[in-house]
């Protein structure tokens, strides 16, 4: 081939490429006199280093998923006042930058998630999403109506395909852009994060390169929304399907883009390639940052218990919030070991945080003695076991109360499934950072933050997990060992597998049958549960939606 076809090369036999700016930001639900703000200052800062064309991603303007949101007409009407805001402030300021940015638009009665291009302030062209996700944690369905035809937009005589987010996956879809004239396509998304979620986009991105012979640029927005995480990881191909750019994961950042009509070229570094148990903690890190502060709150606050944990997620925390804005507390019961408080301690004293022991024997006691004319001489139980747990929970909400700290929870996907928690005791609080973690992967995500800096005592990673509730108790005297329970919820939550496939995967049966009824037993436990970040494809909460009430079995 010739110099001219080197791969990734601008081709000289076009005159004038244009320079693509790609704003990979955090846009928050419902902010949008901010958002508008930030997207104005962002296209002048562009168009002033002679940007072309900017972009930002799905939704930019209200945030995503604005969920029930869209349906008050005040929203739309606030929506509607701040891009008239933009095109005003785009007209004085941003001289012939193209701007291309998503909101939801209302046309012939019909609400659309749509893309714009404003030029020198005007409305060039509108398009409406096409394939509207209505599965996992999408419900488009349910607000938008679905765009019918294709956008191409021209930046200075180059053609530009627009697609918004669901549309990239559809085949179809970027055929009839490719056949309508497009040279290369830009894709606005909101895509939420979960493992795996790259080798998925990088793959559809490079079959569409290689099959129709054009680049795409790919721009998702970074942060986080309640349960959801947006982890960027905006993307650029070449038409021969080579990864040229790749934006930050979980940060905010701009891609840079040549486009001469024919292919692409960035000279954006390439984000680092992070292993799974990173890129996890860094998704849990910006779900909790995001989270805690955009809602006010002035901190956070964690039951301490020295297990494995409240230690993931006292790091988790501190290295979101900061230590100073954590406060970590202890409540020994007569069952609490000593090594339980000796590593409570030292994890606390590692990082820094305030740190307090709230001895809950009186206030038990008080509480067995309150009951004691109506339990009668009935043998301890469980019953017992919830009381402590409880205790610890009001404790842990007054001192949210006092000092405006949010308290967070720390069980993890493994005890959500089966019901192995506390409502109204280790279930108290306001978020769940690991409640979308398994246990096994628990383990990996310490070791991992231990391999950064040293945070989590070697003890709570090699001794047998506890609730300590009752003497020489042990997680599984009731549960499969974790690595067996684990692999049964994966297959039977996250897959949906039928229980005859389950045990040909040469899991014992009765495990299997036990597990399953557990997680049946316990819908009502997890409705009443605080929200938490997802990170697998099928998390308990937006994604799995099944009644509290049931005469259906698994089979």
């Amino acid at each position: 081939m010739t110099s001219s076809e080197t791969v990734g090369s601008i081709n000289p036999a076009s005159p004038e490429p244009v320079k693509i700016v790609m704003q990979q930001q955090a846009f928050q639900v419902g902010d949008i006199k901010n958002n508008a703000d930030r997207i104005i200052e962002a296209a002048i800062a562009a168009s002033g280093q002679g940007a072309d064309l900017v972009v930002f991603p799905e939704l930019a303007l209200v945030g995503y998923p604005p969920e029930d949101l869209l349906q008050r007409s005040g929203f739309l009407k606030q929506a509607k006042k701040e891009c008239q805001r933009i095109q005003q402030a785009l007209k004085e300021q941003a001289g012939g930058t193209g701007v291309i940015f998503g909101l939801p638009l209302e046309h012939n009665d019909r609400l659309y998630n749509a893309a714009i291009y404003l030029l020198q302030g005007e409305i060039k062209q509108t398009y409406f999403k096409r394939s509207l996700p209505n599965y996992s944690v999408f419900d488009e369905v349910r607000y938008f109506s679905a765009g019918e035809t294709g956008v191409i937009i021209d930046v200075r005589g180059h053609k530009i395909g627009l697609l918004i987010c669901e549309d990239v996956w559809q085949t179809e879809i970027v055929e009839q852009v490719k056949q309508h004239g497009a040279q290369a396509i830009m894709v606005l998304n909101a895509s939420p994060f979960h493992l795996s979620k790259h080798e998925e986009r990088i793959k559809i991105l490079q079959d569409h390169a290689r099959r129709f012979e054009l680049p795409l640029m790919y721009l998702n927005m970074t942060g986080g929304q309640d349960e959801l995480v947006f982890d960027g990881d905006s993307l650029v191909v070449n038409r021969q399907g080579e990864l040229v750019a790749r934006a930050r994961l979980f940060e905010a950042d701009t891609v840079e883009v040549m486009f001469d009509g024919r292919d692409v070229v960035s000279q954006h570094p390439r984000a680092a390639e992070l292993g799974s148990e990173a890129t996890v903690y860094k998704a849990l890190v910006t779900g909790v940052r995001d989270f805690v502060r955009q809602n006010g709150f002035s901190g956070v606050v964690i039951g301490l218990s020295g297990g494995v944990d409240s230690a993931l997620t006292l790091a988790i925390a501190v290295d979101a919030l900061g230590a100073e804005n954590v406060q970590a507390v202890m409540m020994p019961s007569r069952y609490t070991a000593d090594i339980s408080l000796q590593d409570a301690q030292a994890e606390a004293e590692i990082l820094g945080v305030q740190y307090d022991v709230v001895p809950i024997e009186d206030v038990f006691n008080s509480f067995l003695q309150t009951l004691k004319p109506l339990f009668g001489d009935a043998p301890a139980d469980t019953t017992e076991e919830n009381i402590q747990a409880r205790c610890r929970g009001v404790i842990l909400m007054a001192v949210s109360n006092k000092t405006g700290r949010m308290v967070l929870t720390t069980g993890n996907k493994s005890e959500m499934a089966v019901g192995y928690a506390t409502l109204y005791g280790d279930m108290c609080g306001g978020f769940a950072p690991i409640k979308d973690v398994c246990k096994t992967l628990v383990y990996k995500l310490c070791r991992y933050r231990n391999s950064v800096s040293a945070v989590i005592p070697e003890r709570v990673l090699t001794r047998p997990p506890t609730a300590e509730l009752r003497h020489d108790q042990c997680d599984q005297d009731s549960l499969p060992d974790y690595d067996v329970l684990d692999r049964i919820l994966e297959l039977s939550v996250e897959q949906d597998k039928p229980i005859d496939e389950i045990v040909a995967q040469g899991i014992d049966r009765e495990d299997v049958l036990h597990v399953i009824t557990l997680v049946q037993r316990n819908e009502h436990k997890r409705r009443q549960s605080a929200p938490g970040i997802r990170i697998t494809r099928r998390a308990f909460g937006r994604d799995r939606r099944y009644p509290i009430t049931s005469g259906y079995r698994r089979t």
